[in-house]
């Protein structure tokens, strides 16, 4: 199809086309930024999990230097948390911090894809619109004394091509908001799972305040014993 057809056509859909080609660029946009995003944020998240089972322990250095690796990814969010409060706060309150994280982070990992939704649902509609424009001027042509019926068919055939290109946008738009939403799940699911991760192991590390704290009043008691003896 040349330009100047594609250009006739769309005049006789009032510019319904254009809009259609339009909204066929921002889908494409759209998929193609999401794709790379969530590709990026699911690789990371997995190689968070693979560093972390290398890690013998946990400390604040530690998970800062794993913040600082996957910095501009939603894993670095949830190392940032566990390093300024691992040994701070209960195990629970751990927990509920970095849920609260993730939830944070997620309309950043679904973010732009209620346009490819949109997207999917007007198009088909906005190609049934055009298709009736087309035909409004398809049978003009009968009112016109010299013109034949048979010049009305062509008219209709080129209206149809607003719905062909309506349905044909939605249903790329339909594939890829598919593929994308089911990369959300999997990338907000790895996200719970380092969070789980990070909780077990933090839980586990022993935490050598606490304990000096506990054993002092006894180191004392026995030196004032053997003192007094």
């Amino acid at each position: 199809m040349t330009v100047d057809t594609f250009m006739h056509l769309a005049n006789n859909s009032d510019g319904v086309l254009y809009v259609i080609a339009a909204m066929l660029l921002v889908a494409l946009t759209v998929i193609i930024e999401r794709f790379w995003f969530l590709h990026r944020a699911a690789a990371s998240t997995h190689a968070a999990l693979a560093e972390i089972d290398r890690s013998e322990s946990l400390n604040p250095a530690t998970l800062n230097a794993c913040a600082e690796q996957f910095h501009g990814m939603p894993a670095a969010s949830l190392f940032a948390s566990a390093a300024r409060l691992a040994g701070h706060t209960s195990d629970d309150a751990l927990e509920s911090c970095m849920e609260e994280v993730i939830m944070r982070q997620a309309p950043r990992i679904d973010r732009f894809l209620w346009v490819l939704d949109t997207i999917v649902t007007l198009a088909p509609l906005l190609g049934l619109f055009g298709t009736i424009l087309g035909m409004f001027n398809a049978f003009q042509v009968l009112s016109n004394p010299g013109n034949a019926p048979t010049q009305v068919t062509g008219g209709v055939a080129q209206a149809l091509i607003a719905t062909a290109s309506g349905l044909f946008v939605a249903m790329i738009g339909l594939v890829f908001f598919n593929g994308l939403h089911n990369r959300v799940r999997v990338v907000v699911h790895q996200l719970e799972t380092l969070k789980a991760a990070l909780v077990n192991r933090i839980a586990r590390a022993p935490h050598e305040h606490p304990r000096a704290l506990k054993d002092a009043p006894r180191a004392v008691v026995g030196k004032l014993v053997s003192q007094g003896a």
